[in-house]
């Protein structure tokens, strides 16, 4: 049985266009990119209005079942996949109605939908973005004036932070530290 072969690159175009190299396992890829990675699975190229036309553009790279155009990739090549997404902003939850014996209400229209090619890589540690800014609840919280529906924005676009670093995990309920040597975890029963 053969592994998929994930592209190790600083980005989604990179992945698809020129990678550095092709591995299955973190420690592999980490080694051909001289530098740690993550492994991320991100949307690459436009949205298409139907499944067939992403289909039609993104031939060669997703497995297609369609009569006339049955390709079944290697398992080494299947990286790439297409996956319905929604435009624009997501409908609101709905709310409980509780009325007339029905608890909730109808249907609304369904979102408008777009299908996108989504690619799973290893991205190289350094291509990560870096936040810029200060941190979220510290930049609402220490605001003279409330901020306004675009700061607010910007601000919940961006990627999670810590108020602190992390601090070391402790140790667990059957685990000591032995007297002799106090840099050891060992388990205690």
């Amino acid at each position: 049985m053969s592994a998929i072969l994930y592209p190790v690159a600083a980005d989604a175009a990179a992945a698809l266009k020129a990678p550095i190299a092709r591995c299955a396992r973190e420690r592999e890829a980490a080694g051909a990119a001289g530098e740690a990675v993550v492994f991320v699975t991100e949307p690459a190229g436009p949205p298409y209005a139907s499944r067939e036309a992403a289909l039609d553009a993104h031939a060669g790279r997703v497995e297609d079942e369609r009569p006339g155009h049955v390709l079944t990739l290697v398992p080494e090549d299947r990286y790439c996949a297409l996956a319905e997404v929604i435009e624009g902003r997501p409908p609101p939850p709905a709310q409980p109605v509780l009325a007339e014996g029905r608890r909730w209400p109808a249907p609304k229209a369904a979102p408008k939908t777009a299908w996108r090619l989504q690619v799973s890589y290893w991205r190289l540690a350094s291509a990560v973005p870096q936040a810029s800014g200060p941190q979220a609840r510290q930049a609402r919280k220490s605001a003279r004036e409330p901020l306004d529906y675009k700061a607010l924005n910007a601000l919940a676009r961006q990627p999670m932070r810590a108020v602190k670093p992390q601090q070391p995990l402790d140790i667990g309920l059957f685990e000591t530290r032995p007297p002799e040597a106090p840099h050891i975890i060992m388990p205690d029963e």
